[in-house]
């Protein structure tokens, strides 16, 4: 039992739009609630760049790869959701713009692929992310430092730590606002769905949605945990580094700013690498005490993108941790060296119809 405490499982999710996606090391499954009420699970085996390449797995550059691979499997996964939540509305419009049904479809099975449209919406977001929690923060924290007639500087903390406020504040800004919108919210209540139906798994209790709702919607792994580290080493490391190397000396105002937002962005994944590792350590210990205060500013943050599910949610989260079980299961996907199962689709009407795995935690054990 000590040895399951200081070890996490390797199993993760996402929500999306009235579903949940989920990630085993070696399976990937999209669960939506269909319109009609059944649920629609898209199965898929997972075989990725650290299962080909080894050095990949290593610390700090697993951090880097995962979150490009998150980033990938995540809009697949919103995709896909999208196209089933949504399917009739966003078949109409397309017919009223003159597309062919043929061609609808044959766009729609596109976006459920990884590919190089993937990839460029990768990119796009990630542009927009550099630009909203990156340079507009810096740019307000150099407007406002001479403004002030402050002498911070950026061979100083005190810049940093008000840039990381202002990340944090833009961040906190974002994620309330968005909770008004109808489909967020619902979106947050997935969110807490996943997070019940995970930690459900790791109890090592049945995966039933009577088990599942005793638990909180937090989850010392989430996203929104990874989001708090990433900030809070941005700081740290931004502040050593800009004290050791002299950005933009005798340069204009707005040349030395764009100089060290540069420097930011070249760091980003050195950063995000750093915060992998970070909340690795908080989720193995999650039940010590030190652990517990590592992971409190995160759960704090929780609050604003998790929401309590209803039974339905919960049971389309369950649906979805129990078939990543059932593939890793029944094809020994551990042991496959190529993709031996294909992309398919199966709908259930209820949590009943997913076959049993035998697997448990200790077969997703994280060390």
């Amino acid at each position: 039992m000590n040895d399951l405490n200081k070890q996490f499982t390797s199993i993760g999710g996402q929500a999306v739009i009235e579903g949940v996606m989920m990630r085993s090391p070696h399976s990937f499954v999209v669960a939506v609630r269909h319109p009609e009420g059944q649920i629609r699970l898209r199965r898929d085996q997972w075989f990725g760049l650290s299962a080909r390449f080894n050095f990949l797995k290593k610390p700090f550059l697993r951090g880097v790869l995962i979150l490009i691979e998150t980033m990938a499997n995540g809009i697949v996964a919103l995709n896909y959701s999208a196209s089933i939540a949504m399917d009739e509305e966003l078949k109409q419009e397309a017919l009223k713009k003159g597309i062919s049904a043929e061609d609808y479809e044959k766009k729609k099975s596109e976006k459920e692929k990884v590919s190089f449209a993937t990839f460029l919406t990768i990119l796009v977001s990630f542009a927009f992310g550099i630009l909203l929690f990156v340079a507009v923060p810096h740019m307000l924290t150099a407007i406002l430092e001479k403004s002030a007639g402050a002498q911070w500087g950026l061979d100083g903390y005190q810049f940093h730590l008000i840039d990381g406020i202002i990340k944090a504040c833009i961040f906190i800004l974002y994620v309330y606002l968005i909770s008004f919108l109808p489909d967020i919210k619902r979106v947050f209540q997935y969110h807490g769905a996943e997070h019940k139906a995970i930690s459900t798994f790791e109890a090592r209790e049945a995966l039933t949605v009577e088990n599942a709702k005793k638990y909180k919607t937090f989850h010392p792994r989430c996203g929104t945990t990874f989001i708090f580290f990433l900030l809070f080493i941005s700081i740290i490391i931004f502040s050593a580094l800009f004290t050791v190397i002299s950005v933009g000396a005798n340069q204009h105002f707005l040349i030395k700013h764009l100089l060290a937002i540069l420097i930011k962005i070249a760091l980003t994944f050195p950063v995000a690498g750093l915060s992998y590792e970070l909340i690795k350590i908080s989720g193995k210990y999650a039940n010590t005490l030190w652990g517990k205060i590592l992971s409190y500013p995160g759960m704090l943050l929780q609050r604003l993108t998790t929401k309590e599910p209803d039974d339905q949610q919960l049971e389309v989260a369950l649906a979805s941790i129990k078939m990543v079980l059932f593939l890793e299961e029944k094809y020994n996907l551990k042991d496959a060296k190529e993709k031996v199962i294909a992309i398919d689709e199966v709908d259930i009407k209820n949590l009943s119809e997913v076959e049993v795995s035998n697997l448990q935690i200790r077969d997703f054990l994280e060390h």
